[in-house]
């Protein structure tokens, strides 16, 4: 029953949430009130992601990670990642006149990585884990944070260059919001899963693996970027959550297989 309940705890998110969207939506149309325009942006930004986050953390096995870090992950991973981001995209720029897509992909990639590896290398040492579910669900969580931010960006500048046409933040939301757990969410979830099975067992092939994963996030990053249409996010979204939820029924089986789980999250004796 408690399994259950974990299972569905991305559904409770997801309706909450909506919940208090559409309310903060009909008080803005109701009133016209543009204080509840950040509200609107801020809700309409992270309800989604932050269900997949829930739908991701219960389906590792057990709630390995802390609340805590996945926090920290979230908000200083969103932060610093677009920070960082923004900040290369703009001196490389500066520098070659044009930025290729696939550079900005690489620096993105790399940029949401941050807090996901001081995390991995720092806060969980600490308690000797090796789960590469724990990599994955921070990553999730990293990659939450960053496509929030940036959704709140893009948003902000939809409404200045619609001159406050609420329909085309919502649009802009919308999109943005159905599309996230199919973009930066996963491809850092995908990228630091991989990393932490390579922290875990640090063998050759292990590596391989890590770069492997990094190059597939560059490259559905750089396609995602380059073209558009429907039926291309359509399709880019399947491999990519298809990915997600390959890695999401490896990495659990790996923490069955070395009886963590059933330890709700406490190291097996003798692990390291």
């Amino acid at each position: 029953m408690r399994d259950r309940s974990r299972r569905l705890a991305w559904l409770g998110v997801l309706v909450v949430g909506l919940v208090l969207y559409f309310v903060v939506l009909r008080t803005l149309v109701r009133t016209q009130n543009p204080n509840f325009v950040p509200a609107l942006i801020l809700l309409g930004a992270t309800v989604m992601p932050l269900a997949f986050l829930a739908f991701a953390q219960a389906r590792t096995g057990c709630w390995q990670v802390p609340v805590s870090a996945l926090l920290v992950a979230a908000f200083f991973g969103g932060v610093i990642g677009t920070v960082v981001a923004g900040t290369l995209e703009y001196d490389t720029l500066r520098g070659l006149g044009a930025l290729p897509m696939v550079l900005v992909a690489l620096i993105e990639e790399s940029a949401k990585l941050i807090v996901p590896v001081i995390l991995l290398f720092v806060v969980l040492a600490r308690h000797q884990r090796r789960l590469p579910s724990d990599g994955l669900v921070i990553g999730v969580a990293s990659g939450m944070g960053f496509a929030a931010l940036e959704t709140m960006g893009y948003a902000f500048t939809t409404l200045l260059a619609s001159k406050g046409n609420i329909g085309a933040v919502e649009e802009t939301l919308f999109i943005r919001g159905l599309t996230a757990p199919a973009g930066h969410t996963a491809w850092t979830g995908l990228t630091a899963g991989a990393l932490w099975a390579f922290i875990a067992s640090p063998v050759f092939k292990r590596f391989l693996e890590f770069a492997a994963t990094f190059a597939g996030a560059v490259i559905l990053h750089t396609l995602w970027d380059t073209f558009s249409g429907a039926l291309v996010f359509v399709i880019l979204g399947i491999i990519s959550l298809g990915w997600l939820f390959w890695a999401l029924h490896r990495y659990r089986a790996f923490a069955e297989l070395s009886g963590l789980a059933s330890l709700g999250g406490r190291s097996a004796p003798g692990s390291r």
